[in-house]
């Protein structure tokens, strides 16, 4: 009898230890968090920003003591876009790595496939690179999203758009599951203003052929393009497509930043319109754009401001501020009960909410145009 007692004692240990996983990533003085984010390929010159900005806040906060005497370290894995590497990369983190805690993975089809196992680990994922509404229609215990979902910004743009009196609107996409979600969401914009799209212009990211989307754009003439991608393939398909007759306006989401657009396009970048989910870096007022610039100038003086790396200090400053309210007994359940009772993390104009509803995080978006010096107009 005390055999079985005892073999039932070890499995309810071994239970309660799969149970909640990411807690081993807690020690009395280090609070360990992995990333896998795309860090070679297209998309990588952007999401190293995103990692450089949260390792701003990081140093700035252990630079002070840490959080509650520990200090936050974060490993990063390239998955170079990889769906499958990025699964084989959280478990690496997760059982070998033993973090506490998922941060600013990249990628829709990415986040998709590691939920079942984060679920399953207990484990959560904290302000991944996705906007995809697929993770949003519901509650999902494990995951915490800071920016706005791609659904605010696709009707931010087409509401715009019919507001000024285009109605010829095109979309070009990626054909892959980052770019399909950001079509997905467009077309249910254009659907709820009653607008239809006059074409879909599709590009292989395995072979990718700018010059017929270019070639297709054109032919569809639109007054408007709204760009469903990120990374270099943005700038190189405007390129193509100012190499044509065509003239239209080009509209592009968050994910797609300053930085790559105008290092690449320099003054041809001129009139694009992006849809913005932080705030201008320009408003000193907003006390996260002053606290960004702080800590950017106390690390390097000549350090030029970067929208991406400031979206991944907000996505940390989010965390830490969840982690701060938390207090010294940290665990994953004492993390999620906080986040969902602390009603709003707020810094200035830019708001996070959580309740045990939803976990959505911010819904800020705002639209801006790139003026001839290269930067930004709200």
């Amino acid at each position: 009898m005390r055999f079985w007692q005892g073999m039932l004692t070890l499995a309810m240990g071994v239970g309660a230890a799969l149970a909640h996983a990411g807690d081993a990533g807690v020690t009395a003085t280090e609070i360990r968090l992995g990333t896998s984010a795309v860090l070679t390929g297209p998309l990588g010159p952007q999401t190293i920003q995103y990692g450089e900005g949260a390792r701003l806040l990081f140093d700035s906060i252990n630079a002070k003591g840490g959080i509650h005497g520990r200090k936050i370290t974060l490993t990063s894995l390239d998955d170079a876009f990889d769906v499958k590497r990025a699964a084989d990369n959280t478990r690496r983190l997760v059982e070998d790595d033993k973090v506490f805690l998922l941060f600013n993975n990249t990628g829709t089809a990415h986040t998709g496939a590691v939920l079942p196992y984060l679920d399953e680990q207990k484990t959560i994922l904290f302000g991944p690179v996705t906007g995809a509404s697929q993770f949003r229609d519901r509650y999902i215990r494990h995951l915490f999203h800071v920016r706005a979902s791609y659904a605010n910004e696709a009707d931010k743009i087409v509401t715009q758009l019919r507001q000024i009196g285009v109605t010829r609107v095109a979309a070009f996409y990626q054909d892959d599951a980052f770019g399909k979600a950001l079509l997905d969401e467009v077309r249910r914009s254009s659907q709820k203003e009653g607008q239809p799209l006059v074409a879909e212009i599709a590009l292989d990211p395995a072979k990718p052929d700018f010059a017929a989307a270019a070639a297709a754009t054109a032919k569809a003439s639109p007054q408007a393009v709204i760009i469903c991608s990120a990374g270099t393939t943005f700038p190189q398909y405007v390129a193509a497509v100012q190499a044509t007759s065509a003239r239209p306006t080009f509209y592009g989401f968050s994910v797609a930043t300053l930085d790559s657009i105008t290092g690449a396009l320099k003054d041809k970048a001129r009139g694009i319109v992006l849809a913005q989910i932080m705030p201008s870096l320009r408003n000193k007022t907003i006390p996260v754009v002053r606290e960004y610039l702080q800590a950017l100038q106390a690390k390097d003086p000549n350090a030029i401001p970067s929208t991406a790396q400031f979206e991944g200090f907000v996505h940390a400053r989010v965390l830490a501020e969840g982690l701060r309210r938390t207090g010294r007994d940290l665990s994953t359940e004492s993390f999620i009960r906080t986040m969902e009772t602390s009603g709003e993390i707020s810094f200035g104009r830019f708001t996070a909410r959580y309740t045990p509803q939803l976990h959505h995080g911010s819904d800020y978006v705002e639209l801006a145009i790139i003026d001839a010096s290269g930067q930004l107009r709200y």
